[in-house]
């Protein structure tokens, strides 16, 4: 199946919202629309649907929609079975294509429903229930199990993973990445974007433009757009300034008036290049350094036991100065607990949680984002940093979405995502070495996010966090925590690893250790291999896998250039002995005798390769070493 809008136009109430967009559906896509909210998203997906038409435009050529064939359309809707008092199981049924109650087809649609029913978290006895007796949320989850056994050519999803868990969400990527027909979704779930999109199309100012790839390489070709766009921008600036002052230059002079007129002529008649949009992602922050160092150890914990009146959890920990860790588990476990325990704000139910010496913490909850002041944002900030011009005091806000107009308005006008944002920028600009954060991009715009991600990956302290956006956790955690079934278990990678190593376990029911030492091997920077406790997941919980881990990968490379120099010199040694017995034959007989010649013509390139190899050795011998110091110092007791 094809699907194609050529030079598309939609406008209401005189406001262009799509202009000439070019769109299409190839097969069995998985295609994400990305943009600004109003930015005219739904409005792409009610035009495929059908709910609504082209404008008519007579500098279209052609009907502007194309398809190849009949095909069915799907979409889920926002605001589904208001007021309806029909049942459940009377909204599922009603697209059943079998009518007759004992034909199979029937039997299998209806275990299907119950099914896809139970996925999305509800229990059978509530196939009975009144629409009118579940939530907004709960309403369209249902929406979605119809959407779904309709099995429609084309998919269209607006923002579908909203009020599902995080279970029901990981199933509906992995049944959107099986779907054997098109499908077409608007999300803010970037994570969810990322796992299950092939495409994306970009709105933006009405114009639609098409990446290939999920939606982090639609970032990086977006961003490598933008940089060449920007270059060609100043190039061209540059070039009207030298001719501008040529033509300056030469304009009062009669001998030189008509090149200067020429030169005029040239520039007006150039093809101007629109200048790009200054967006946050290039605007640069800047490492952010802690004003203090602070100790090797961050934090420590021992035996400790988190909770109120009674214990959640207990376990032994030390957080390393400038790790970034993501904390995971389910509501309840205890995850903002140990944060406060963390912070000093709640004491330990029992054991030790001990901060190292000169950690200096930042604490961000949702509490803190209810700062309250009638001054501007532009005052409050520069209030809390006297020592501050204004020019750097602005130019800071602005790295954080807050210049111009933005950083004009009253603190109390912010909405709450904007008070997080405000919050937080006041927190990195602070310095502290030890940021705790609890859930900071909390109602917050996909654009406000990406720049925190920035600024945290430009921190250099130490992260603790607890975050149930799954992007954000990808892009800022360096390792997990993980709080489950009453333990804590630490898992030295990123949560990309993470989910992929779950499903690679789920799939083939053990572990894949051989499959993975070679995968993890070029994975990570600095954790490049796995340790023999990843045998299974669970075994990951001591920092004592962690340095074993290190040190084994230093002992691996030293090993493998310890070889290489072997093999070189016995190759080396080789030559030397045929070049000498030929030097040999030849003084005894004569040049030009009889006699087999030694092979030597590489004999320069191997010795060159031997020096190298002696050199990567000595290399490895000196990273074996360091490795080694830093493991044999400690004295690990954890967990």
């Amino acid at each position: 199946m094809k699907y194609q809008i050529m030079d598309g136009t939609v406008a209401f109430g005189g406001r262009t919202v799509l202009s000439h967009i070019n769109f299409e559906i190839q097969g069995a896509e998985k295609i994400a629309i990305v943009g600004k909210n109003g930015a005219g998203k739904t409005t792409l997906l009610r035009l495929i649907a059908g709910e609504i038409a082209l404008d008519r435009d007579d500098r279209r050529q052609g009907p502007g929609v194309q398809v190849s064939r009949a095909f069915t359309v799907g979409m889920l809707h926002q605001q589904e079975f208001a007021g309806e008092d029909r049942s459940a199981r009377e909204v599922l049924m009603e697209e059943c294509p079998a009518k007759d109650t004992f034909a199979p087809e029937r039997y299998e649609y209806e275990r299907d429903a119950g099914l896809l029913f139970k996925r999305m978290g509800f229990s059978e006895a509530e196939l009975d229930k009144s629409l009118q007796a579940f939530s907004g949320g709960e309403r369209t989850k249902i929406a979605l199990v119809r959407l779904l056994l309709k099995k429609p050519d084309v998919l269209l999803l607006d923002e579908p993973t909203n009020h599902l868990d995080l279970e029901t969400t990981q199933w509906l990527e992995e049944y959107l990445r099986a779907y054997g027909r098109a499908v077409v979704m608007v999300s803010h779930d970037r994570f969810f974007l990322d796992r299950t999109a092939q495409i994306v199309y970009e709105l933006d100012g009405g114009r639609l433009t098409r990446y290939h790839g999920n939606y982090t390489a639609y970032r990086e070709q977006r961003q490598k757009a933008l940089a060449a766009w920007t270059k060609a921008y100043e190039r061209q600036q540059g070039e009207i300034r030298r001719e501008e002052k040529l033509i300056e230059r030469f304009k009062h002079k009669p001998s030189k008036a008509a090149f200067a007129r020429s030169r005029r002529k040239l520039i007006e008649r150039m093809e101007r290049v629109e200048k790009p949009p200054q967006e946050p992602e290039n605007m640069s922050i800047g490492q952010i350094v802690p004003e203090i160092v602070g100790s090797k150890w961050v934090l420590q914990a021992e035996h400790l036991k988190i909770g109120y009146n009674k214990p959640l959890l207990e376990f032994s920990l030390r957080i390393r100065r400038g790790q970034k860790i993501g904390i995971l588990g389910p509501n309840g476990v205890g995850k903002s607990t140990f944060l406060k325990t963390a912070a000093g704000f709640l004491a330990p139910v029992e054991g030790i949680c001990a901060l190292g010496n000169n950690i200096t913490i930042g604490y961000f909850d949702q509490f803190s984002a209810s700062v309250r002041s009638e001054k501007t944002v532009a005052e409050h900030f520069s209030d809390l940093f006297p020592s501050m011009t204004q020019k750097e005091a602005r130019s800071i806000l602005g790295s954080y979405l807050f210049g111009g107009r933005e950083a004009a308005k009253t603190v109390n006008s912010l909405s709450g995502g904007e008070k997080a944002r405000l919050v937080l920028a006041e927190l990195l600009t602070s310095r502290p070495n030890f940021l705790i954060l609890d859930e900071p991009t909390n109602h917050m715009d996909i654009r406000a996010k990406e720049v925190l991600e920035a600024a945290f990956e430009a921190y250099a302290g130490t992260i603790l966090f607890v975050s149930h956006d799954r992007y954000f956790i990808s892009r800022t955690a360096q390792s997990l925590l993980i709080f489950e079934d009453g333990k804590a278990m630490y898992y030295p990678f990123g949560y990309n690893h993470y989910v992929e190593r779950r499903e690679k376990e789920r799939l083939l029911g053990e572990s894949p250790a051989a499959r993975i030492k070679a995968e993890e091997q070029a994975l990570l920077s600095g954790l490049r291999a796995v340790p023999k406790g990843e045998r299974r997941l669970r075994e990951i919980s001591t920092e004592d896998a962690y340095e074993d881990w290190q040190l084994r990968l230093a002992g691996d490379a030293l090993d493998e250039a310890a070889r290489r120099v072997e093999a070189l010199e016995d190759m080396v040694r080789e030559e030397e002995q045929g070049m000498l017995l030929q030097w040999a034959h030849e003084a005894l007989l004569g040049p030009g005798c009889p006699g087999e010649a030694a092979d030597v013509s590489c004999f320069a390139d191997h010795k060159k390769a031997l020096r190298e190899a002696r050199e990567a050795w000595q290399e490895a011998c000196l990273a074996w070493y360091a490795v080694w110091s830093e493991t044999a110092e400690q004295d690990f007791d954890f967990w």
